[in-house]
């Protein structure tokens, strides 16, 4: 038969195709899935025996120990339809070199899509010959402790026409012993080194820089092994050879990206070396794949504000990479990136000047770049220096209303200003001023930051300029009669005039005595300025002396120098008046207004200078009746000494006698004086005084 013909050439070529023998049995370790592809034989062409009547072909051999008793059954599976697989299990507790027959074996020949064959539970055959299309045996009954081998071999593969992969999954109640499930042996998860691929199914991926590169393997051992002892790692170019453990990598190897490589974890008992899980592996595939950046050089700007010269730059915004999982840290030279030194430590705040940084970017597997950042000012906010001048407001404190607004310190569009009253509050933007349309100030000077749509800010000064008030200097109060009127005048040069009367014109004419005020323009500037029209003050005619025919007037009150008279119509500058004639007479006072005068009456008694108070009816007394009407009249007599002797009133109808104390006085001479208030408006006091020669008999 084929299987017959084709075992000569196999045994050709054994030495080639050297694979696994019975004493190096792979160790099936728990109950996952083995995935193989057997090619040729290995040193020694086992007696089979069973069903298996010619030989090995492209086989290899699994070791396997009961864990806990059951049942156990297996499905194999080859990847290519046209592959054959015949396979044989021997034991319990067999013997490599007597092996003896196999307790089930299947040589059936199963070939096609979905062939399989293995253990169920269904079958009642334990053996099937070459020929046969029966691809399961019966399940076996294991009780833990027991070893079993399990050869596999590729019948089909013998004449080179197919050698494929098979995948084997365990089945049935029984468990394989493995030190990957025991937590005593394994506390922790192994840990899969790289990434995922972006299709899970394939071998996961780790980064590296450039291909081919060389990569020392070494370094992913600890990372896999996550902290679990007694346990080794080795790498492999096939996965055949990471099952066996065959051909591993010992040092550091160049890497290409197309290539899958292997790594074995095996474990490896310390205090028995002859412990069948020693012989346990457990594998994983990876690819390489190129992880090298480009790291992009970029340009960032800042702020230059109010020409420092510095600018506060935020290196961390600069576009440099436009992935993620990298680290990224800046110096301020290339030398300090290239020796590690210098490192910029707070990168968001970097404060400098124009000029060039670098960035080195770099993943999480160690691959980077050099990007250099270009640091820019913004363009500068033009600002300038301005005057403001206003109108005074407030006279007392020299104040004046300043609308900042208006200052033109930039030309600069779409900018925001704002307003403070010192540099250091400007540039720390403290007490900002609020109001800024409506400031109320003396001569000062504020502060304008500027602020441009990139947030950055010029400052500049203003000077504000209180403009004095501008008066008349030709308008004056004014005194005038309160009967006249008078001229107004506001000086020539003002811009305009508004008098309170609603005249707009320099001067105002025929106003009398009152309160007036003008509105004077300069410029855009008004001031009020008040202006009086007092009425002069009369002058009062305080008393009128008379003695025999002189009369002394005398005033008070108005302007000197006053002017008197007795007609009205002729005036003299002295107030005493001599020969005035008996009798009743005007006086006449102004002052130097020369305003319409003052007038009183006044009487100058008829003079009695001798009395001889004898009975006889002439000249018996000094008689002073005719003055009883005015107001206040007193009449008294004084001897020579000043001893008032006599006071006459009412009661004796204002005469004398020659009498005191109703006696006779002695014949000689004495004085009298006559007052009283005249019965004008003023009650102006009159003074009359005189001498009088008393003759008594006696």
């Amino acid at each position: 038969m084929k299987k017959t013909l084709l075992f000569i050439l196999f045994c050709i070529s054994q030495s080639f195709y050297s694979q696994a023998d019975c004493s190096t049995a792979l160790a099936v370790c728990g109950n996952s899935s083995i995935t193989y592809s057997p090619t040729g034989i290995g040193l020694v062409d086992e007696s089979l025996g069973g069903c298996l009547i010619d030989g090995e072909h492209n086989s290899i051999w699994y070791k396997l120990t009961i864990a806990t008793s059951g049942t156990l059954t297996f499905d194999l599976i080859p990847t290519n339809p046209n592959a054959d697989y015949d396979w044989a299990i021997y034991g319990p507790n067999a013997v490599c070199g007597s092996l003896g027959s196999p307790i089930r074996c299947n040589a059936a020949t199963v070939i096609g899509v979905g062939a399989a064959t293995g253990l169920n539970m269904t079958s009642t055959i334990t053996s099937a010959a070459g020929g046969s299309t029966t691809p399961y045996c019966q399940y076996m009954d294991v009780v833990a402790g027991q070893t079993y081998y399990l050869y596999i071999d590729n019948w089909v593969g013998a004449g080179g026409s197919t050698t494929a992969p098979f995948s084997l999954t365990w089945g049935g109640t029984a468990t394989l012993a493995s030190p990957f499930t025991n937590p005593a042996l394994q506390p922790n998860p192994f840990v899969p080194p790289g990434i995922p691929a972006a299709n899970p199914n394939d071998p996961r991926e780790i980064l590296i820089c450039s291909s081919p590169a060389l990569f020392d393997f070494s370094t992913l051992t600890a990372g896999i092994l996550n902290g679990n002892p007694n346990f080794t790692i080795s790498y492999h170019t096939s996965q055949n050879d990471a099952l066996s453990g065959a051909s591993p990598i010992t040092a550091p190897l160049i890497v290409n990206t197309t290539t899958t490589y292997y790594y074995s974890i095996h474990y490896q008992d310390p205090t028995n070396p002859n412990n069948v899980l020693n012989s346990c592996r457990q594998i994983g595939a990876f690819k390489f794949k190129l992880g090298n950046i480009t790291a992009n050089d970029a340009t960032i700007f800042a702020c230059n504000n109010n020409k420092s010269g510095q600018a506060t730059f935020n290196l961390t915004t600069a576009n440099v990479f436009g992935g993620t999982n990298v680290t990224i840290t800046y110096y301020p030279t290339l030398a300090a990136l290239n020796s590690g030194t210098g490192q910029i430590s707070n990168p968001n705040i970097h404060l400098s000047a124009e000029g060039i940084v670098y960035a080195d970017v770099k993943t999480n597997d160690g691959c980077s770049d050099v990007a250099e950042i270009t640091l820019r000012f913004y363009p500068e906010v033009v600002v300038n220096d301005a005057t403001l001048r206003a109108c005074i407001f407030d006279v007392n404190l020299k104040t004046a209303s300043f609308n900042l607004t208006t200052a033109s310190v930039t030309a600069q569009s779409g900018v925001t200003k704002k307003f403070y009253p010192s540099l250091t509050d400007a540039t720390n933007g403290t007490n900002e001023i609020i109001p800024f349309t409506n400031f109320i100030s003396p001569n000062a000077m504020v502060y304008v930051k500027v602020i441009d749509g990139n947030g950055c800010y010029g400052i500049s000064k203003i000077t504000l300029e209180v403009i004095p008030p501008v008066y008349s200097t030709v308008l004056k109060d004014k005194t005038i009669c309160i009967e006249d009127k008078t001229t107004l005048d506001a000086g020539a040069g003002f811009d305009g005039y508004e008098w309170s009367t609603g005249a707009t014109t320099q001067t105002i004419s025929n106003v009398g005595v009152g309160n007036y005020w003008v509105k004077l323009k300069t410029g855009e500037c008004i001031i009020l300025q008040n202006v009086k029209v007092y009425s002069s003050e009369q002058p009062v005619i305080t008393s009128v002396d008379i003695s025999n025919t002189t009369i002394t007037i005398n005033v008070n009150g108005g302007k000197a120098p006053y002017q008197y008279s007795m007609d009205g119509i002729a005036w003299q500058d002295s107030n005493v008046f001599t020969n005035v004639k008996r009798g009743d007479h005007k006086v006449y006072v102004k002052d130097a207004y020369d305003c319409e005068p003052i007038e009183i009456g006044i009487v100058v008694p008829n003079l009695v200078n001798v009395i001889t108070p004898n009975g006889d009816g002439i000249n018996d007394v000094i008689d002073y009746s005719a003055l009883a009407s005015k107001q206040n009249l007193i009449f008294n007599v004084f001897d020579r000494y000043g001893n008032k002797i006599f006071q006459a009133d009412k009661l004796n109808n204002y005469k004398w006698d020659g009498t005191a104390g109703n006696k006779k006085v002695p014949t000689g001479n004495y004085w009298y004086s006559v007052s009283w208030n005249e019965n004008d408006k003023k009650g102006t006091p009159i003074k009359y005084s005189g001498w009088v020669l008393v003759k008594n008999r006696e």
